[in-house]
């Protein structure tokens, strides 16, 4: 870890904190985080030269793993026409084709250059179009650091014990109002105190931000139902979970269809880049046709676009779903039982190729319950493991993910090393 400790060093001095995103600082789980000097596949390899299983994947966007022939090939025909036009370019369309046949729920869809553009443009679209002001959101779901939705957040926000942010007016947080999730009652209450109010309603539908939570039977579908009731834009933040569980996401899953769907990560191949998008009527309310303004000089990047096609075309391909959620029960079973064996009282919500651990005697259903977790043991698992040679997110409230390139033996190694690290707290 000497170069890392180093780089990290050098970095504090000139960079807030030694990171560009907090939760990579190592602040919760203690220590001084690595740097990775290349990546491949399933693996990592740090500046100090140890190669790593990654479970973090980029934070979600390398579904294909790291550095894919596919995606790589595409990049590098893209960078041969340039970086950067400013123009509209072929890349647009296709994309745009492809995102619109793939997700249920659209039928227009523009580009940003990130997920937090694309929620903030969303509850932008959301407010215009209905005339409102009130945004519903959900504690524990983290939509970017965008100022009226970094309320009760996860992710960073919620790692760092801070769910909330220093620098948001109180008159733009007091627009938004936040309910637990998988709370039926609440949600039915305030739509009937409020309802003629609220411009939109905006949840994970999967919450991955605050380690994994998922829905209680009929929850999204009473949303659905309290948003058509009253004229609200229910809008799903599929930044995480779209194209990842599913290749229309979650809404594809489980039949619901929202009014606009936030997304990211998987759908630029590993690049910035952001996407919203959903009804056409809603949709034509965006500048240059409608009154909602959203712009980026950088939307549309052709290397971005190109990624973007590469790792879709390669879902659709491919079809990895099963196999990833194979992979996804073998490490969750395995979990259990080690904690079974230990007398760990653990959870592993886990769905697809996204899983999580939670040390706690109940499922975890909401915030509250996730913050009730023992989060000691969890950093624990995690130090135990890098020394193992596996790396998790380094929080206990974030999400594992899994790839199509761990194989069959990178799981059998991870599972070996996952539970010996539980034997070990």
């Amino acid at each position: 870890m000497e170069r890392s400790k180093a780089l990290f060093e050098k970095a504090s001095r000139l960079i807030p904190g030694g990171v560009n995103s907090p939760v990579r600082a190592f602040r919760s789980v203690g220590g001084t985080p690595f740097f990775t000097q290349s990546a491949s596949g399933s693996r990592l390899t740090t500046a100090d030269g140890r190669e790593l299983i990654d479970f973090v994947c980029t934070w979600g966007p390398a579904i294909h793993g790291h550095n894919p022939p596919e995606i790589k090939s595409a990049i590098a025909e893209a960078l041969e026409k340039g970086t950067s036009f400013g123009t509209p370019n072929p890349y647009e369309v296709e994309i745009a084709e492809r995102v619109v046949s793939m997700v249920p729920s659209l039928e227009q869809v523009r580009f940003c250059n990130s997920g937090t553009e694309a929620t903030m443009s969303s509850i932008r679209l959301a407010r215009g179009a209905t005339g409102r002001s009130v945004i519903v959101k959900f504690a524990g779901c983290f939509h970017g650091h965008v100022d009226s939705l970094l309320v009760k957040a996860g992710s960073g926000a919620l790692t760092l014990g801070n769910p909330d942010s220093a620098g948001i007016p109180a008159a733009f947080a007091a627009e938004t109002r936040v309910l637990e999730y998988n709370d039926l009652a609440a949600a039915e209450e305030l739509f009937k105190k409020e309802g003629e109010s609220i411009a939109g309603v905006i949840v994970e539908p999967y919450p991955a931000n605050c380690g994994l939570i998922l829905p209680d039977p009929g929850f999204l579908e009473k949303l659905r139902e309290l948003c058509t009731r009253y004229g609200s834009v229910l809008i799903f933040d599929e930044v995480m979970t779209g194209f990842r569980l599913a290749a229309g996401g979650v809404q594809e899953k489980v039949g619901i269809t929202p009014d606009l769907t936030a997304m990211g990560k998987i759908i630029g191949g590993g690049l910035p880049v952001g996407a919203f998008g959903g009804k056409r009527e809603l949709m034509q309310q965006l500048a240059p046709v409608g009154p909602v303004y959203q712009a980026g000089t950088l939307s549309g990047n052709p290397l971005a676009m190109a990624a973007g096609i590469a790792a879709l075309r390669l879902l659709v391909e491919t079809n990895p779903y099963d196999r990833l959620d194979k992979m996804g029960q073998a490490v969750r079973d395995a979990l259990l039982e080690a904690a079974k064996e230990k007398g760990l009282a653990l959870q592993v919500p886990q769905t697809g190729s996204m899983f999580a651990l939670f040390f706690s005697d109940s499922p975890v259903r909401n915030y509250t319950d996730a913050i009730a977790s023992q989060t000691s043991h969890f950093k624990t698992l995690f130090h135990e493991a890098l020394n193992r040679g596996i790396y998790l997110p380094p929080s206990a409230y974030e999400t594992c993910f899994i790839s199509t390139a761990h194989e069959a033996g990178d799981i059998d190694i991870a599972i070996e090393g996952l539970t010996a690290a539980l034997k070990a707290i």
